[in-house]
């Protein structure tokens, strides 16, 4: 989440005229996270999300990602529902941009999550895998192993005035996942974005899950991966692997995983954090002049990126075989 594009007085009340939200009592920007802009909306009527699409959000995918989260919150999970103007539509224009309105999830994210924090999320995740299977909509992955040359290619000549060598060092990783990755795993819509700041917490609760907009049809246990990441290493780089044991083990008490999904994890996991380190160095080397957003460093995913390198045995992520 952040702010790219601010919103005037006279456009939120000419967008919110078609909802039956009630007067506005306040607007305030979000500033975390790199995507889309977004703002704390309260009115009358309660307290939403409202987002203004930009960057990597195409318009034409819009409908898949606000019909999924409807189907999610139709099976049980928690996670935020689109408010429909009075003409039923769930997306509408404003300031020039595409623009929704979601429910607000109460809850707090937690940033360094404990042991427990990951095992909740791993039974939140296999429900959600499981609850997305019969969604009508699909959407292939934009930011999947074959888009990530193309990511690169751009960056490749600054990527060495991040740190030295890091050009050549991405080069390499894309040759060896084209080699390796994993071939005919379950697939399914995954959320593929679900880092600590997309999951809020709140009291014994389900998890809820919200920033939907990645979401797409790919490998299951690719979405297990991007979690892997995002929440078993520590701030100082050190994999807590107690933390990935709880991890897999409360998703499998929901899903269990293949045989060939177990022996996948090492590479998908590579993958993984090929990819946000890629879409931090371009977000890091392209931040728009004026955004109230904070980008994040690549450099600590390119180091997840090698530990994962070294791992010989799923076991050393702490996945029973």
């Amino acid at each position: 989440m952040a702010v790219y594009t601010e919103v005037s007085d006279a456009d939120l009340a000419a967008f919110l005229d078609s909802y039956d939200l009630g007067c506005v009592r306040s607007l305030k920007g979000i500033a975390e996270g790199v995507e889309n802009s977004n703002y704390l909306l309260h009115t009358e009527k309660g307290s939403f999300i409202l987002t203004l699409y930009e960057k990597r959000v195409e318009e034409e995918n819009l409908p898949f990602f606000l019909g999924l989260m409807d189907h999610l919150c139709a099976r049980g999970i928690n996670c935020p529902r689109p408010v429909r103007a009075r003409s039923g539509a769930a997306l509408g224009k404003l300031s020039g941009r595409p623009a929704a309105i979601v429910t607000f999830l109460e809850g707090i994210c937690h940033n360094r999550p404990t042991v427990s924090d990951c095992s909740r999320l791993g039974g939140a995740l296999a429900r959600l895998h499981q609850a997305a299977a019969d969604f009508k909509g699909s959407r292939d992955n934009s930011l999947s192993l074959a888009a990530w040359p193309r990511l690169f290619a751009p960056v490749a000549c600054c990527a060495d005035d991040v740190e030295p060598g890091l050009a050549a060092a991405v080069a390499a990783e894309l040759g060896f996942l084209e080699a390796n990755w994993p071939r005919n795993l379950p697939r399914g819509i995954i959320h593929a974005d679900l880092f600590p700041d997309n999951v809020l917490f709140l009291g014994e609760e389900a998890p809820g899950l919200i920033d939907f907009y990645f979401a797409c049809a790919d490998d299951l246990a690719y979405d297990l991966a991007i979690c892997l990441n995002a929440w078993c290493f520590e701030a100082d780089g050190a994999f807590n692997v107690r933390k990935a044991a709880a991890l897999f083990e409360a998703y499998q008490r929901v899903r269990p995983l293949t045989p060939l999904e177990i022996a996948a994890i090492p590479v998908l996991s590579r993958g993984a954090a090929l990819r946000f380190a890629l879409t931090r160095l371009i977000d890091w080397l392209h931040v728009p002049a004026g955004a109230l957003v904070h980008p994040k460093n690549p450099i600590e995913y390119m180091q997840k990126l090698r530990f994962h390198q070294k791992i010989t045995d799923v076991r050393e992520l702490g996945l029973a075989q």
